[in-house]
């Protein structure tokens, strides 16, 4: 038989399948598209997924139905069922195939028949109360530790000493190597042009990059701001080891 999740449940359920599991989120989620709020719910689930990153399921009872139409679209999981698709609808502004839900549960899974789920990149925009998320749903298990240290650090491109700090900030986020953010003062800026590249973070925020003139592209980034789990490494540079930057910690070469 199927296992459900209902609003007295407080842990993890895992399917019978081992693969999937769900656990309640009591953080307010919203969702926006074309200026309408498509989604506002403090009862959403996350799923787990073996290989896949956390995705939110949301009530059907508290995504706004007027402004979904159905699809013809299907597709199969072997793990959760048969998927229904919708699409958005507001005006003349379409999500196509934006969102889809589970009614008819596998016996080995989890009863995802009351939820719905949403492609991140077919609304506008993601909020976790009122901060925005970025990318992709965050894990609540993946922490992000901003610490200060006096760690001796040197950056060398080539043989040049491109930056030199004793007061580096040293991220540490589940799952990764630490990483460790130098202040622009102690930085050779005039070594480094501006580039285009930025990225997203759903943890940290989005990352602005430099380069070296004729030599290594997007070598080093940076974040003009942060969210508030990653305050303190705003201006400070971090580099890629494996683009061309030689990161001496303590006199010890880094290569992670």
């Amino acid at each position: 038989m199927a296992s459900t999740v209902s609003r007295s449940d407080s842990g993890r359920i895992t399917a019978a399948n081992g693969t999937i599991s769900i656990e309640p989120n009591p953080r307010r989620i919203r969702a926006y598209f074309a200026g309408e709020v498509i989604v506002d719910t403090t009862d959403a689930v996350y799923l787990f997924e073996d290989g896949h990153l956390p995705a939110y399921y949301i009530p059907w009872t508290d995504v706004r139905s007027k402004f979904l139409v159905p699809s013809d679209t299907s597709t199969v999981c072997p793990r959760k069922g048969v998927a229904e698709y919708r699409t958005i609808a507001v005006g003349d502004a379409r999500s196509v195939d934006a969102l889809w839900t589970y009614p008819e549960p596998l016996a080995d899974s989890v009863d995802l028949s009351d939820y719905v789920s949403f492609y991140w990149d077919r609304v506008d925009s993601w909020f976790e109360e009122d901060e925005q998320v970025f990318v992709h749903a965050r894990d609540p298990y993946v922490r992000v530790d901003v610490l200060p240290s006096s760690r001796h650090i040197e950056v060398y491109i080539g043989d040049v000493l491109v930056a030199d700090t004793h007061r580096p900030k040293v991220v540490f986020e589940t799952g990764l190597p630490p990483r460790y953010y130098i202040p622009r003062l102690d930085v050779k800026d005039w070594l480094f042009t501006d580039s285009s590249t930025t990225t997203s973070c759903p943890y940290k925020g989005t990352a602005s990059y430099v380069s070296v003139p004729d030599g290594p592209s997007d070598v080093a980034w940076f974040y003009p701001q942060t969210t508030p789990a990653a305050s303190g490494i705003e201006n400070h540079l971090s580099f890629y080891v494996d683009r061309g930057a030689r990161v001496v910690v303590d006199g010890v070469v880094f290569t992670s």
